[in-house]
């Protein structure tokens, strides 16, 4: 029964590595991995010294702190706003319509955004005609991090309270029972009961999303990226891209994407260290 999953694990995620031998080589697609030069690294020195490769860092951790400061959180007000909804046919209701939009595309919320919010946008025109001044998110740089932040929560937020609505289910009745016995009122009930049933879920999607942190979003930002200028909107997997793909500098741009896994990788076992000395599980035990 575990071999398929085996088999497609070592296919799609482990095989794939040996291609980050890239990174310390000069490689040339026409002549493969056989016949391009090893280099060392060169391609390392070559992308620290590369102001454009900071910047995209520096745009990357500002978009993951917004996103671990602003967007997580929200799942887990959500699913306990949800549980807190008696009726099961308006709770089902709420829930459909916060879950629908984690099925639509990039291009489809871009496109809604700009509608709404673009120079000729709903907002706008509606400014326009009440003789105030507008202005354009979609196009201001100044801005663009917390839209992309704002986007994601409009995107996922809903989808990502199942896990906390679960975790929330798997609480067990009597304490809620007990606790209201003993006279604590809803605010204690949930600081006392709810919080402690859901803080392993909540440890173990947080260190999840710290190894995923420096993964931003690329089809998102790559379809604004040209309103607001690299500047703003370049970041790792968009440096990557632009790099290798566009530009053919594949062992640079592999070395910047080998040198965000090992991040990535050192931020979930840190993580996990963390959870452990505060008594929780993690990803693995100790």
């Amino acid at each position: 029964m575990v071999a398929p999953a085996a088999i497609v694990l070592l296919l799609f995620t482990y095989i794939p590595l040996l291609g980050s031998v890239i990174a310390f080589m000069d490689y040339v697609p026409f002549l493969g991995f056989t016949g391009s030069d090893w280099v060392g690294w060169d391609n390392f020195t070559a992308l620290f010294s590369d102001p454009s490769f900071w910047t995209a860092v520096w745009n990357t951790v500002q978009i993951t702190f917004l996103q671990l400061a602003l967007f997580f959180p929200v799942p887990i007000l959500l699913a306990v706003l949800l549980n807190t909804v008696a009726l099961p046919a308006a709770k089902r209701f709420v829930q459909s319509v916060i879950y629908l939009p984690h099925f639509l595309s990039w291009v489809i919320i871009v496109a809604l955004f700009q509608q709404v919010l673009g120079g000729a946008g709903v907002i706008n025109r509606f400014l326009i005609t009440h003789g105030l001044s507008p202005f354009d998110v979609m196009s201001n740089p100044d801005t663009f991090k917390l839209l992309l932040t704002t986007q994601s929560i409009w995107k996922d937020a809903g989808w990502g309270t199942i896990i906390f609505l679960a975790a929330i289910a798997a609480i067990d009745p009597a304490l809620y029972e007990s606790a209201a016995m003993d006279g604590a009122g809803a605010w204690r009930r949930f600081w006392h009961v709810t919080l402690p049933g859901m803080r392993p879920i909540i440890v173990l999607m947080l260190i999840l999303r710290l190894g995923d942190a420096l993964t931003v979003g690329f089809e998102q930002i790559l379809l604004q990226r040209d309103a607001v200028g690299p500047g703003a909107a370049e970041v790792l997997d968009t440096f990557v891209y632009y790099n290798g793909v566009v530009d053919g500098s594949w062992g640079t741009a592999t070395a910047a994407g080998l040198l965000k896994g090992v991040v990535s990788l050192f931020l979930v076992l840190a993580a996990n260290k963390i959870a452990h000395r505060f008594g929780e599980e993690g990803v693995y035990k100790r």
